[in-house]
């Protein structure tokens, strides 16, 4: 009997990377172990495409050798997090005992710029550093995927409202250039190395969307998948994060993402890789296209539906 490919977080949302990662993998007839935070819809969701759903939390030992026995390839992934250190060497020190042969970790491109001399304000950025120095120092066989911001971050969930209400793009990034990727494409990515790990062993693979432009580009992509003018707004980052604030996002997480919006604006995120393509055989989706598929959520009936 095959192993099965383990894949934290599985229960993610829409758009989240775990959950497509285990879809892809099902669709290939590969025996998948899905580790969820908790028992409900989301789990038997993955139940019924044919996972095996374990429920643990990745603070918790004793439910990671539950959830790692019996695997030889795992994806490590965990949402920004104050606990991401933690958590990534717990799992790592399980994953060394059980001899795992193939750790793939879900990082953050940041870290290109990043050393134990340069960092970013962000506590998050400097927590994925550290992981990676981690998970290396551990002798894990480990591949390291880091990609760009996520399409279904500041392109979708910051941007949903104020196209929807006044058509602009309202964000804090200035005139700086970017390359957004969609998570779609990046459990891609995840899925094809899970399912054939060993080549790839000691490897760092940056994702981008397939071109790096400013927001006012963008807000002309928009334009086209809406069928109505978009326009690019440049905001203020401090209001903008005291705004996050009051709607009750947690300090750390907000203190990541101002963090993000103030590198977009000095143009940081202003990078291109060909990995996606590369590893996968298809190249990356693209605003456009990413726009035109979530339409309805950019539109005033989307509030209503």
């Amino acid at each position: 009997m095959a192993h099965p490919i383990l894949v934290t977080g599985a229960a993610g949302r829409v758009g989240a990377v775990g959950r497509i990662v285990t879809q892809l993998l099902l669709q290939q007839g590969k025996a998948v172990r899905a580790m969820v935070r908790n028992e409900d819809q989301r789990a038997q969701a993955l139940r019924d495409m044919g996972a095996e759903v374990v429920v643990g939390n990745l603070l918790d030992l004793d439910a990671m050798h539950r959830v790692i026995a019996g695997c030889e390839t795992m994806y490590f992934g965990l949402s920004v997090s104050d606990a991401y250190l933690a958590a990534t060497v717990n799992a790592a020190a399980v994953a060394k005992h059980h001899g795992v042969q193939a750790f793939i970790n879900m990082s953050q491109m940041t870290l290109l710029q990043m050393s134990i001399t340069e960092t970013t304000p962000s506590p998050q950025h400097k927590l994925h550093w550290l992981a990676e120095q981690a998970l290396n120092w551990s002798g894990l066989p480990v591949v390291h995927v880091r990609p760009t911001v996520f399409l279904e971050g500041f392109f979708l969930l910051f941007t949903a409202e104020s196209v929807r209400e006044s058509h602009q793009i309202r964000l804090p990034f200035g005139e700086g250039k970017t390359s957004p990727v969609a998570a779609e494409d990046v459990a891609r990515v995840v899925a094809a190395l899970l399912a054939d790990p060993q080549p790839h062993i000691g490897k760092i693979y940056h994702l981008t969307g397939p071109q790096s432009e400013t927001m006012s580009f963008y807000a002309q992509e928009y334009s086209k998948a809406l069928g109505r003018t978009i326009t690019f707004q440049d905001i203020p980052l401090e209001p903008w994060r005291d705004g996050l604030l009051e709607r009750g996002l947690p300090v750390h997480l907000v203190h990541h993402l101002a963090t993000m919006a103030d590198l977009h604006r000095a143009g940081r995120y202003d990078r291109m890789s060909d990995d996606v393509l590369t590893l996968t055989g298809q190249g990356p989706l693209s605003v456009q296209a990413f726009v035109r598929t979530n339409a309805a959520t950019f539109t005033a009936s989307a509030q209503e539906a």
